[in-house]
């Protein structure tokens, strides 16, 4: 090989390397949650809640029992975190944090907590209460038919 083969190789090499490692970056950013979550998520759903009452045949998957969901507490379903602020009223957020897109452990006094570093989330809005995120969780679209809390 020649000197200048050899270069030749080795910065097409580097290119390779530097495109995949920068393809690499981009889906480490989307996966990390935030307004740029990937199509489909419970973080892309229509903003809003559920207070209860008849969702009129609405349809949707249940994903909860009304009784499974303490007042003050909540419950996280999949790639949902659903939350009773006050009786009969229920919401339903995106459970991965906005910080590192962690999934949300639980909910205890109206906060949902993130067990990766440390965030806090308000139960009745997703808005943050304690970093490092800076970003609420993304409101997702819940009806509540009879006992029935279903993903809109």
């Amino acid at each position: 090989m020649t000197g200048s083969q050899g270069t030749s190789r080795a910065v097409a090499r580097r290119t390779v390397v530097a495109a995949a490692s920068g393809a690499g970056l981009a889906a480490v950013l989307t996966a990390c949650g935030g307004s740029d979550s990937p199509a489909g998520s419970a973080g892309d759903a229509p903003a809003g809640g559920s207070t209860g009452g008849s969702g009129g045949g609405a349809g949707g998957r249940v994903i909860a029992k009304t009784a499974d969901i303490p007042e003050g507490g909540g419950k996280v379903v999949g790639d949902v975190v659903v939350t009773q602020p006050k009786a009969g009223e229920f919401k339903a957020f995106s459970s991965k944090c906005t910080h590192a897109g962690c999934a949300v452990k639980d909910v205890a006094d109206g906060i949902i907590n993130c067990p990766c570093h440390g965030s806090k989330f308000d139960a009745t809005d997703g808005s943050v209460k304690a970093g490092p995120a800076t970003t609420p969780l993304a409101a997702a679209s819940i009806t509540v038919e009879g006992d029935s809390i279903k993903l809109a």
